[in-house]
This record gives structure tokens, C-alpha cells and sequence, in this order.
């Protein structure tokens, strides 16, 4: 398990987990805070496009593939089944914190990201979170932040994880 902590951010479908996420990194950039993210599609997905040099040599059979630049690395492995949140985690080395959209079942602690206009329930119980992210008011005995307070959520995590700023 990576001793770099793992935070999720987890709501329904279209409440901005993206934007406040992308908000928050900014924040945490802003504090020389190293992030790294992982983002759980559920649908699949595929960043090789057929033809190229890369696809070509998964379809000659290689299990993994890495393409590198100048300015850009990435990691190409075809899974037989999803990998668990913990064994991608593992991977990743020199960074303060991993910021994760998705995974809403993992044992991480959560920042749900929130809109009353999607929903008048939380998805996750007060235990598994670290906040709540939200346009309505919630006392549930965790902080609440408004859905434009990156600044808040970053000095949370700062103060939590001791992440330097």
C-alpha cells in the first residue's frame, strides 16, 4: 500500500467533481504540493489509436507498452480484469498526494462533491468522509465547503497530510 496519501472524490454524474477537482489541483500547485490523479472510468476507454506504432506492438502481442518523450511518459498495459485502486497507487512514487475521481467504494477517505439540484442524499456515510464539497448545508460532523472553495479543501489536506505550502 503507498504511504502517500490517497484521497477520492466521489458524486453523482454532473455535480463538477471534474472542475472542482481540476480547482483543487490548481490550489495545491499553487503550494508546490506534487498531486497526482487517477480518474475510475467505468465505461472503458482506449488512448492508443489503431495504427500507430504503439498499437501496433500490442497487437503483435506485448502485454505493455510505454511511449516516451521529451515532456510526456505513459504506460500502456492491457488487464484482464480492473485493477484495484491500492495496486495503481503502488505505482505511482514521487508525488505529496493522489487525488482520485471515482472509486466511490473504496475504503479512502472522500470528498463528495455535491449539488442539491442532483440529489437531496449524500452517496457516501459521514465515517468514510473528509468533507463535503456542496451548495446546500449539511451537519453530519465533517467540514462543508462551497462548491467554488478549492482554497478551503487545499488547506484541509494541507493540514491533514502535513503536505508543505
Amino acid at each position: 500500500m503507498s504511504s502517500i496519501p490517497v484521497v477520492v472524490l466521489v458524486g453523482t454524474s454532473g455535480t463538477g467533481k471534474t472542475t472542482f477537482l481540476e480547482k483543487l489541483i490548481r490550489q495545491l500547485k499553487q503550494r508546490n504540493v506534487h498531486v497526482a490523479t487517477i480518474k475510475h472510468d467505468v465505461h472503458g476507454f482506449d488512448i492508443d489509436k489503431p495504427g500507430k506504432d504503439t498499437w501496433r506492438h500490442a497487437q503483435a502481442g506485448a502485454e505493455l507498452v510505454a511511449i516516451s518523450s521529451p515532456s510526456t511518459f505513459a504506460l500502456i498495459r492491457h488487464v484482464e480484469q480492473e485493477m484495484r485502486l491500492d495496486e495503481i497507487t503502488a505505482m505511482i512514487a514521487g508525488v505529496d498526494i493522489i487525488l482520485v475521481e471515482g472509486y466511490k467504494r473504496s475504503i479512502n477517505p472522500k470528498i463528495e462533491v455535491h449539488r442539491k439540484a442532483h440529489s437531496s442524499e449524500l452517496l457516501s456515510p459521514p465515517e468514510e468522509l473528509l468533507a463535503v464539497v456542496s451548495d446546500a448545508d449539511w451537519d453530519i460532523g465533517v467540514p462543508v465547503f462551497d462548491l467554488e472553495d478549492a482554497v478551503g479543501v487545499a488547506d484541509l489536506l494541507a493540514q491533514k497530510y502535513g503536505l508543505r505550502g
